[in-house]
């Protein structure tokens, strides 16, 4: 055989024995992932048609599809804490992060857009609008940040206006935790363990000193502890998303407003400033430093 021959031997890949051929008596792949529907689902609006719209559509529709999923794990993980199986629910949020760091990731690929490039088919989005995404709000509702005020943007849609509802009322993950470090004996403030769920959280000095006690014993209190960063590493990792976020904004539109009415870069930039889980914050300036052998105060 020659070099030349064996050489395209090597750039064709042939079908392995074994492999289905005929798929019209079973399921195959393109059926499972219901390929049809969802490849068929992008309808660019620009006339005429403007080549960089397809990846402004694709990036919004795919990040969707990851915050389904990280809800999914959220409601989840809520749960699991409620039923004092923290093991798995720290599973759920292991998996939380790495769909946050993807989420972070992908903001890279929409900053190839260009400002010249998208201004050939925004106009097209009309009051379309990422502030109208209702699984990112279901998302903040349940990691704290209420807000019954955002229920009016949904109100076209009366059922995920209702599922943001039932969201608002109930318990957050962080409420949950809280309710568990209650169950565990740590001295939690009754008004902590029983409020209105639909107003946002306020921090609390009582759960700072919880928070200092766990974190000044960490081996005692491993699984609290654990669960504790696991949650600073959910804020991080979303905080790490906002900013990119920003980031891509002014890189794209400058000071412009947003195509929903926002006032666009500055509004991003205060949500900078928004907190989940205020306390596990606090605590970190008042942990007890370790004194090195030898040493006393005098």
């Amino acid at each position: 055989m020659s070099s030349d021959q064996a050489s395209d031997n090597r750039s064709t890949r042939e079908l392995e024995s074994g492999i289905e051929r005929d798929f019209s008596k079973n399921l195959s792949y393109g059926e499972y992932l219901d390929l049809e529907r969802v490849l068929s689902a992008q309808h660019p609006r620009a006339v005429p048609p403007r080549h960089d719209e397809l990846l402004f559509i694709i990036q919004h529709q795919t990040s969707e599809l990851w915050l389904k999923l990280m809800l999914h794990e959220l409601r989840s993980a809520r749960e699991l804490i409620r039923a004092d199986e923290t093991k798995p629910a720290l599973k759920r949020l292991a998996r939380v992060k790495h769909i946050q760091v993807t989420l972070t990731e992908q903001w890279s690929v929409l900053a190839t857009l260009t400002p010249s490039e998208y201004a050939e088919f925004r106009s097209f989005l009309a009051t379309g609008s990422g502030f109208q995404s209702w699984q990112y709000r279901s998302v903040e509702f349940i990691l704290g940040n209420k807000n019954p005020d955002m229920l009016s943007v949904f109100k076209h849609n009366p059922t995920v206006q209702q599922e943001l509802a039932d969201l608002l009322h109930e318990r957050s993950l962080y409420d949950e935790f809280l309710a568990y470090l209650a169950r565990e004996g740590f001295a939690v403030p009754a008004e902590v363990l029983e409020r209105d769920w639909q107003q946002p959280y306020t921090s609390q000095e009582g759960v700072v000193d919880v928070f200092r006690t766990i974190y000044n014993d960490t081996h005692r209190y491993w699984a609290a502890y654990e669960m504790a960063e696991a949650l600073v590493d959910v804020e991080d990792n979303f905080q790490f998303w906002r900013f990119r976020h920003l980031k891509t904004v002014e890189r794209i539109i400058g000071s412009k407003r947003g195509t929903g009415g926002s006032s666009g870069v500055p509004f991003l930039r205060k949500a900078l400033e928004l907190t989940f889980f205020p306390e596990l914050y606090a605590v970190r300036s008042r942990i007890q430093d370790v004194e090195a052998p030898g040493y006393h105060h005098h």
